[in-house]
């Protein structure tokens, strides 16, 4: 039986074999510790559209995974991701509306030019990662919430600290290290949001002037604030640079498909819907069940944490023609690499706008590239894609 807590050896670094074998095979699967792995598209849809049915909230769950009081306990159960309504609705309106329409398009020149700074400063041996995809949602979200640039430096250890507590299986040193990051990033945000309460900016493109100042239904508590504005840097972090990486390794391995995207830029849009369902950036989520539930074969008792893999769901060949097929014309492409439902991500559009620019203005200065033989995938299950792409450019 394949058991997510202790995978095959290969599996972190190329899961995808797997997931078609338990789409074949064991759609649902029972975990050693009574939780569920969930694979199949129509499932997991369902499960997204029903929230009275499977919640997010993690409490049960994180308790002992954590601890209870604990700084990482305090985030995960805080943040917008893990809770359901009604804080979970008041919480994602006053987020949605700082991240309106008018905020990201006054975004987009300023990703240009983060984009531009780095292509120009790029040698001719370079990691993609490091160099490149990790940098830009940094700095992205750095604007959103106008965090100054020297004080930039510790967003992305704190961030793979924080996302890396939410792996099935944790050591002792990856737990003193997310609740070390929590605390560290919480004490920090204390001070910028003093700072910002002081000298407000513009609430139209100051993310988190918008965030304190809430909406005519109310403000967010000053820890709701303190664990979202972390939440908004986890999520649009990790999974980016993902997106990015994901993006850049897959149009080198099919040079058919980057052949294709050169000679037609406009395919831009689909090849990241594309790369979002192939190597979703996330590949895991979860809910509970609040009561018996029947999945495939299986009577599931209440109470019940399930493994939702988006990674296999997008593979799924009830749902897409020819899944295994990496193709950037795909239409229509129903993936669901931003989940579903009332949870569906928050931030969407910008994770689609940094990857079609980030391509977009790669592969036109550097349409040769081509990576060296030493790449490296990230040591994660919950998340996937390259920690580092050593590449050449010409």
């Amino acid at each position: 039986m394949f058991t997510l807590a202790s995978p095959p050896d290969g599996f972190v670094e190329d899961p995808f074999s797997y997931y078609d074998r338990l789409l074949d095979q064991t759609p649902v699967c029972p975990q050693p510790d009574g939780s569920f792995l969930i694979c199949k598209h129509a499932d997991l849809s369902a499960i997204y559209r029903d929230t009275n049915t499977y919640i997010s909230d993690k409490r049960t769950a994180f308790g002992p995974k954590f601890g209870l009081g604990s700084a990482l306990y305090e985030h995960h159960t805080t943040s917008l991701v893990f809770n359901d309504p009604p804080l979970h609705t008041r919480v994602r309106r006053i987020m949605t509306a700082a991240l309106t329409p008018k905020a990201l398009s006054r975004m987009e020149p300023g990703l240009i030019d983060v984009v531009d700074q780095l292509l120009n400063a790029m040698p001719r041996k370079v990691d993609l990662i490091d160099d490149f995809a990790a940098t830009i949602p940094i700095q992205i979200i750095g604007n959103l919430l106008d965090v100054p640039m020297a004080e930039r430096g510790p967003l992305r250890d704190w961030s793979l600290a924080i996302l890396g507590a939410l792996e099935p299986t944790l050591t002792k040193v990856q737990l003193e290290h997310g609740n070390r990051a929590v605390s560290d990033f919480k004490t920090y945000l204390q001070d910028l949001i003093a700072r910002r309460k002081a000298t407000p900016g513009d609430p139209d493109t100051d993310v988190l002037t918008r965030l304190i100042s809430g909406d005519s239904n109310g403000e967010l508590t000053e820890n709701e604030l303190i664990h979202n504005c972390i939440f908004i840097l986890n999520a649009g972090h990790e999974t980016t640079t993902n997106l990015i990486g994901s993006s850049l390794a897959l149009l080198h391995d099919y040079p058919d498909q980057r052949a294709m995207l050169r000679r037609d830029p406009s395919l831009i849009t689909s090849c990241i819907e594309e790369v979002l369902r192939f190597r979703s950036p996330n590949q895991f989520g979860n809910r509970e069940t609040t009561k018996p539930v029947e999945l495939g074969s299986h009577e599931i008792p209440a109470g019940t944490n399930l493994h939702l893999c988006i990674g296999a769901a997008n593979r799924d060949p009830t749902a897409f023609e020819n899944p295994t097929r990496f193709d950037i014309t795909r239409h229509p492409n129903r993936h669901l690499a931003f989940a579903g439902g009332p949870h569906v991500c928050v931030g969407l559009t910008l994770a689609r706008m940094e990857g079609r620019i980030a391509i977009d203005r790669f592969l036109t200065r550097y349409p040769k590239f081509c990576l060296d033989d030493e790449r490296i995938y990230g040591r994660r299950i919950r998340f996937h894609g390259p920690a580092h792409l050593p590449t050449s450019l010409f």
